[in-house]
């Protein structure tokens, strides 16, 4: 399998890097960013082949047969579309889109084209959720509560190496997307009431710097979330899952239960990498082709959920 990383010296293309070189008869043969002489110097670096500044021409080549999209999420819809259209399957970085309406032209594509298309939902992947999700299909857990706090300390327009970012975050589409779809994968189906309150917007950046979120599952499960760029402390996601057997708080690809006892992890997957695991999926579907597990239309219930709470706003 050959791949194209596109945005591949951002903070998330260097983890599909890093990721897709753990795994066997994968080769990166593209690389893609918006300063020539950066991406060339990079791809160097790298020892990777081809380097260019516009994703056309990386589709473009015979010698790239998927593309994973780590750019901006404001192009992810254009790109991805641009993709499939060429005939390359392609792995969306979470969002897969900052819109409900560019998520669902994305759909629309992937139908009219048949060419796989899969967002980049990790939180399913890590396997920290996977060991929940896992008891959940086994019958011996029911989610009552899930409790989650997402934190950042961002009051400029940085991205996660601390660099400058040439577009906006956003607490919504990005982060709270995680949790979302997350909620919806682990009970089952649609939230059947959800809705947001916003913060005040930052005066230079436009967007919220604090939010709450509150959904509730047909099953009866509720989720609380909080997200903040204002938290000057450890940052990162932390979830508490209230259930009927046991609480159990998970961290990234760490899980603990409600005392602090760290769970063993390493009979769920094949790597503790959630990145990795995602990236796994991505290229298996596409070799057995079929529907990945957090397929773009798997995913479309978050993004409406999303336009739903953001609609919730007063």
């Amino acid at each position: 399998m050959r791949i194209c990383v596109a945005g591949a010296y951002g903070a998330f293309g260097m983890k599909h890097l890093d990721a897709l070189s753990a795994i066997d008869e994968v080769e990166v043969t593209s690389v893609m960013g918006p300063s020539k002489d950066k991406i060339e110097s990079f791809a160097a670096e790298r020892g990777i082949g081809h380097a260019a500044t516009t994703l056309d021409e990386c589709l473009a080549r015979d010698d790239v047969d998927a593309v994973i999209l780590a750019t901006p999420t404001q192009i992810h819809a254009e790109q991805a579309i641009a993709c499939m259209k060429a005939g390359k399957p392609v792995l969306i970085e979470i969002p897969m889109a900052d819109s409900l309406a560019d998520s669902e032209a994305i759909c629309k594509v992937q139908k009219e084209t048949g060419v796989l298309a899969m967002a980049g939902q990790v939180r399913r992947f890590n396997p920290s959720h996977q060991w929940i999700h896992n008891k959940i299909t086994a019958g011996e857990l029911k989610i009552q509560q899930m409790d989650v706090q997402t934190y950042f300390f961002r009051r400029t327009n940085t991205n996660a190496k601390g660099e400058a970012r040439s577009w906006t975050d956003h607490l919504l589409w990005h982060h709270a997307c995680h949790t979302v779809d997350l909620f919806q994968y682990q009970t089952g189906g649609q939230a059947k009431e959800a809705f947001g309150l916003e913060g005040p917007h930052h005066p230079e950046l436009g967007i919220a710097m604090d939010m709450a979120i509150g959904m509730k599952a047909e099953d009866g499960a509720i989720c609380t979330l909080s997200l903040s760029f204002n938290n000057d402390g450890p940052f990162g996601t932390f979830f508490r899952y209230i259930c009927d057997n046991g609480t159990y708080i998970a961290n990234y690809d760490d899980l603990f239960d409600g005392n602090m006892n760290k769970i063993d992890l390493s009979d769920v997957a094949v790597s503790n990498n959630g990145i990795e695991l995602i990236d796994r999926e991505f290229i298996s579907a596409i070799q057995e082709g079929r529907e990945p597990n957090s397929s773009v239309h798997d995913v479309l219930s978050a993004m409406q959920t999303l336009d739903k709470i953001e609609k919730s706003f007063g």
